[in-house]
């Protein structure tokens, strides 16, 4: 008889870099309470579509992620998608940029901007 496996979900990540650039916008905004929304919509060339924005108020069921001084917040339709992935932030010819690493990913475009699980 085989017993039931254990297994723990990696919660959200976040990269050095992208650490350093959201400190950095907290700084210029002048808002301690502000933390970067990471979220999951349908849509993109591969189903679905990552996006970012500032959020200083927090839903009841969000769930926020605390980095030192500086956190993530994620709805929990959007979590789901987002487990174990990182979140970093990229500066390069194309411009700056924050972007998912999504282990859970089947399928992304060449953008890096939406995927498929």
């Amino acid at each position: 008889m085989s017993g039931a496996e254990s297994f723990v979900p990696t919660p959200l990540l976040l990269s050095d870099s992208a650490r350093a650039r959201l400190r950095s916008l907290v700084e210029e905004e002048g808002n301690s309470q502000l933390k970067l929304r990471v979220y999951v919509t349908g849509g993109g060339c591969s189903g679905f579509q990552y996006g970012f924005d500032f959020a200083d108020e927090v839903a009841e069921d969000d769930t926020v992620i605390e980095f030192g001084d500086v956190a993530l917040v994620v709805d929990p339709l959007s979590y789901q998608y987002l487990v174990g992935s990182t979140v970093d932030f990229e500066e390069g010819l194309a411009g700056a940029r924050f972007l998912v690493q999504n282990p859970n990913a089947t399928t992304t475009c060449g953008c890096g901007a939406s995927f498929m699980v």
